[in-house]
């Protein structure tokens, strides 16, 4: 079952919105392929510490964080990746790693690559490892407000 508060959030903003169900898998990679779609319109929600306060990275699935320039963007040398024992807790309706990109139901800051702004739809995991939510990435912007720009590296560069 997705998400009760976002469903309801998407719901009361009038949002259109399909929501996909598929076998258990636990990368945004397996989660694509899962759903026959490229790993590149998969959003995945990593979760990052800046000066110790929790937010959000999302980013196409084949690219990952690249701590380096996501210090320049936050212009401050304490930036880290969270470990799962960091967030877990936070979301305790959504199953750990499965949590959707939308920090502001949260309370936290939410920065999208600008390469995934680039596409009409935006999916991804809708608090559980079997389910999805895909929608247009216009109402994403409008509902979370994150912080477009490039903090990540292509995971498959040679």
């Amino acid at each position: 079952m997705p998400l009760k508060k976002l469903m309801d959030f998407l719901n009361d903003h009038h949002v259109k919105y399909t929501r996909i169900t598929h076998s258990p898998a636990m990368t945004a990679q397996e989660t694509a392929a899962c759903a026959h779609f490229p790993g590149k319109e998969m959003a995945k929600t990593v979760m990052i510490k800046i000066d110790g306060k929790m937010a959000m990275a999302v980013l196409p699935a084949t690219q990952h964080v690249d701590i380096e320039l996501f210090k320049a963007l936050a212009c401050t040398e304490n930036v880290e990746l969270a470990r799962e024992q960091d967030f877990k807790n936070l979301f305790p309706e959504c199953e750990t790693g499965a949590m959707p990109p939308f920090g502001n139901l949260y309370g936290m800051d939410v920065y999208v690559e600008k390469d995934l702004a680039q596409d009409k739809q935006i999916c991804f995991n809708a608090g559980s490892h079997t389910e999805l939510v895909r929608m247009s990435y216009k109402d994403f912007e409008k509902l979370v407000r994150p912080r477009r720009a490039t903090f990540s590296a292509d995971r498959y560069r040679i």
